[in-house]
């Protein structure tokens, strides 16, 4: 399991990658561009080599986060092609990066219901992925259930990647802080969790981990991340990720609210911490 957490990459991949060994982590996250815009990016080849070339020196592990404005449901046909088009280049900043992954939030029906929503997401989806034959895999996240969001329960995920044409080229990240506000799981139903994940055959196309406590609570359908310990959640429950044989392949990364990225050092400290605790105790157990 590589601990690890988000970082800017706003002076470039090879500073980003840079600050992470300075922070102590093993695994990170940047944003492909923007993540609040669709405007496209010029990706500085020389930069993204230096970067690629000390992940592989400290044998960091990369994701890229697409930009959040992004719906894959949305109804209107320019706002699709803009996403196609936006998607597109992130699999290839992305691949670029040598990132294992790009991470993209589930679509929104906006009003047009959740069988629209679905069917939209797959038919955009199939239209990405048709275009690209890169190594990258889009990777959808669960979602909180804000609004019109789709994607909140393993079962709805798989069912989305069953549908399109690409599922080989799809996986997934998992969400502490979302799938608790959406309902889906807490410290009493974490093996439920994990046994639904593998049921499914979700488990298997897992590739990352976003590792948030939750300011709202259980249920609630609010997309609010707090940092370990400090939320609804709690550390005895998130640290069930932690220590679960299953999913010892997989990074693990903080988007928990910092002011300054040097505090997400000390809280990656506390996550070695809670993961040899309770591994400790599973053995004495």
């Amino acid at each position: 399991m590589k601990i690890g957490c988000h970082i800017s990459v706003g002076k470039g991949l090879e500073s980003a990658v840079l600050r992470a060994v300075e922070l102590g982590a093993e695994s990170l996250q940047v944003f492909t561009k923007n993540p609040r815009g669709l405007r496209p990016k010029k990706v500085d080849y020389k930069d993204a080599e230096k970067g690629v070339a000390l992940l592989r020196e400290h044998d960091l592990e990369l994701i890229c986060h697409t930009p959040y404005i992004t719906n894959l449901s949305t109804p209107k046909e320019d706002l699709q092609e803009v996403t196609i088009r936006s998607i597109l280049e992130d699999l290839h900043i992305a691949e670029a990066y040598g990132a294992s992954g790009a991470v993209v939030h589930c679509g929104k029906h906006v009003g047009e219901g959740e069988e629209y929503g679905i069917k939209r997401m797959v038919e955009t989806l199939d239209l990405i992925l048709d275009q690209y034959e890169g190594s990258v895999k889009l990777l959808l996240e669960n979602t909180a259930g804000q609004g019109s969001e789709l994607g909140l329960t393993i079962p709805s995920l798989m069912e989305i990647r069953g549908a399109t044409r690409n599922a080989d080229k799809i996986g997934f990240c998992f969400d502490t802080c979302h799938s608790f506000a959406a309902g889906e799981w807490s410290e009493e139903t974490f093996d439920r969790l994990l046994e639904e994940m593998e049921q499914t055959g979700y488990l298997q196309h897992l590739v990352a981990i976003h590792f948030n406590d939750s300011k709202a609570p259980f249920a609630s359908r609010k997309d609010r991340h707090e940092k370990i310990g400090k939320g609804e959640i709690g550390s005895k429950a998130l640290a069930k990720f932690l220590v679960s044989e299953k999913l010892q392949h997989l990074p693990v990364i903080l988007e928990t609210p910092v002011d300054d990225e040097r505090e997400y050092a000390e809280e990656m400290v506390y996550l070695h911490e809670l993961r040899g605790s309770g591994a400790a105790a599973g053995q004495e157990g």
